[in-house]
């Protein structure tokens, strides 16, 4: 149904793409378009600890340290796969490079900085493992053949089927240097979806066959918000778009009609995130409503270098609109299984800033590649899953320098994660989640020492090192793998579900064919999907997905790899 104004709640990726493409394939003015929202940030965040020091979640929980940055997590990005998000950029000036789009900016940031990871899996004792060698058995290539080859229409076999019940007869497969790289690079876990992880075999296969040194990733200069985010802002402002933030979308008014899966948005009550003033907005009839039903970064909260990130228990706020929406109609997924889960879905992050190289040249040192080439996970030696078997313990990403447009020439930023925060660290004896900043940088250093092949072990540095910190910010994030969370396709509503007048979905948390989640290319297609539904733009007009999983020297390629 063509409309001709448009609301949209939720400021990230997918709603940012859905208003550039409104007002270019559209036609539409901007002055037509606002946006509720509480940050601009999005998933692909980067800015100084003090402007997300005051950031709604964290209000409760000053911290005494605000120097140095902070990103709560990072995104790889893939030319090949990630079409819509490429198409996306270069629609919009670059933030930081005059005279570039912003995809020609990482495109020829890229290209003088290309990804090839030489340190992907590191353990006690050996060092840098050949992760090029698999590890993969007959059972675990017949396993991953069957996900590979089976079609689009036989899915809904994997409805509620985790990772682990799909190799419920096959637990070697989960001691394979295949598993280490996949869980840790896409930030999958056993209790995942296998339906998910069946879309990533087929959307990624050309991926599987480098995995181990990442060739296929391509980067941004900055930050992704600096180098993705920033540009769709500032170009969305020219245009004269509204954004609102410190704003909270609470609830829903819809029109009541004889059939009761018709589904028509006629007002939304709006909540300011610092007075707590409530007020009622009207949604007429020639007004879409565009929604991001979940965020991975909802319910976030922040450390420092001496506090850790207090667990913030509240139910994500896009996820709480979301289901009081499916509460109401049938067709709209259920909420509860992406963000009822927090043991499926959680993980704590940290951002390390120093005023000087060392660490940096440490680490460049030990892993033998230049920072921008990396992402580095350390393996344990221990069991430490509850099949009793070893794992990995943390990841790390190094980043080219600078990451951010702001960072002086003696600073370094790197970033890393904990992948399961309930676990207890190696070489601090208290669980991830429990942990100052100060304490996460000790278990990476612990993790570099053991591996480090000398001549002098960065141990003997590790006084220089502590001296060099600006600050270590921990960052819980209770939903960050909410979306991989065994579910049904039912689970998420449809862009646009059936019956919908005037509402749409967007992000990570709307069921798309064929797409994979946690990627830019879900998020932005989504918004490509319903503006060009609202702009009545036939849908043939989207830009092609590639399908790898149907190209024979691809398939051919990862047939061999899996022999590795």
């Amino acid at each position: 149904m063509i409309k001709h104004k448009a609301i949209l709640i939720g400021a990230g990726l997918a709603n940012l793409a859905a208003a550039v493409y409104l007002i270019q394939e559209g036609k539409w003015a901007g002055s037509a378009i606002t946006f509720y929202s509480l940050d601009d940030h999005g998933s692909n965040d980067g800015s100084r600890a003090a402007a997300q020091a005051d950031d709604y979640w964290n209000k409760e929980h000053p911290l005494a340290n605000t120097k140095g940055y902070i990103a709560r997590g990072g995104r790889m990005l893939n030319y090949r796969t990630y079409v819509d998000l490429m198409d996306l950029l270069s629609r919009v000036p670059s933030a930081t490079e005059p005279g570039l789009t912003a995809a020609e900016d990482t495109r020829e940031f890229d290209a003088k900085h290309r990804t090839f990871d030489k340190a992907r899996l590191l353990r006690r004792g050996d060092g840098i493992i050949n992760a090029g060698h698999l590890g993969l058995n007959n059972q675990d290539r017949a396993l991953l053949t069957k996900l590979v080859l089976m079609p689009d229409k036989d899915e809904e076999q994997l409805d509620n089927v985790s990772i682990a019940d799909y190799f419920k007869d096959d637990p070697h497969m989960f001691t394979t240097n295949f598993w280490y790289m996949w869980e840790t690079t896409f930030a999958f876990r056993t209790q995942s979806s296998a339906q998910e992880l069946r879309r990533y075999m087929h959307m990624m296969l050309y991926e599987f066959t480098q995995i181990e040194h990442l060739v296929g990733v391509n980067r941004t200069r900055y930050n992704q918000y600096e180098s993705i985010m920033l540009p769709l802002i500032e170009y969305l402002k020219q245009q004269g778009v509204t954004i609102i933030l410190d704003k909270i979308v609470t609830d829903w008014t819809f029109k009541d009609t004889a059939m009761q899966d018709d589904i028509t948005v006629t007002g939304l009550t709006v909540t300011d995130a610092n007075t707590g003033e409530v007020a009622q907005v009207p949604v007429d009839d020639d007004t879409a409503v565009i929604f991001t039903n979940g965020s991975i970064t909802d319910s976030a909260t922040i450390g420092d270098y001496h506090t850790p990130a207090r667990e913030n228990m509240d139910y994500g706020i896009a996820a709480s609109l979301w289901q009081k929406a499916s509460e109401r109609f049938y067709n709209l997924g259920n909420p509860d299984k992406f963000f009822a889960d927090r043991d499926a879905s959680e993980w704590v992050s940290f951002t390390l800033t120093t005023k000087d190289h060392l660490l940096l040249n440490e680490i460049t040192r030990i892993t033998t590649q230049v920072p921008g080439n990396a992402l580095n996970s350390f393996l344990s030696t221990a069991p430490i899953t509850p099949l009793g078997q070893p794992d990995v313990n943390m990841s790390i990403v190094v980043h080219h320098q600078p990451h951010f447009t702001t960072q002086k020439p003696n600073e370094s930023v790197i970033w890393g994660y904990f992948l399961y925060p309930r676990r207890t660290g190696e070489f601090v004896q208290k669980p991830y989640i429990e942990m100052t900043g100060e304490d996460m940088l000790k278990e990476l250093l612990g993790q570099l020492a053991m591996v480090d092949p000398g001549p002098v072990n960065i141990r003997e540095h590790e006084a220089a090192i502590m001296a060099s910190v600006v600050n270590c910010i921990p960052v819980y994030m209770p939903y960050a793998s909410a979306l991989f969370n065994n579910r049904a396709k039912a689970d998420r509503p449809l862009v646009i579900p059936a019956h919908s007048t005037n509402l749409a979905f967007t992000g990570e948390f709307a069921e798309q064919p064929y797409q994979m989640v946690f990627t830019e290319q879900s998020a932005v297609r989504s918004g490509e999907i319903a503006a060009y539904h609202f702009a009545g733009i036939p849908m043939s007009h989207l830009v092609k997905t590639p399908r790898y999983d149907k190209d024979i020297p691809t398939l051919l390629r990862a047939t061999k790899k899996m022999f590795e």
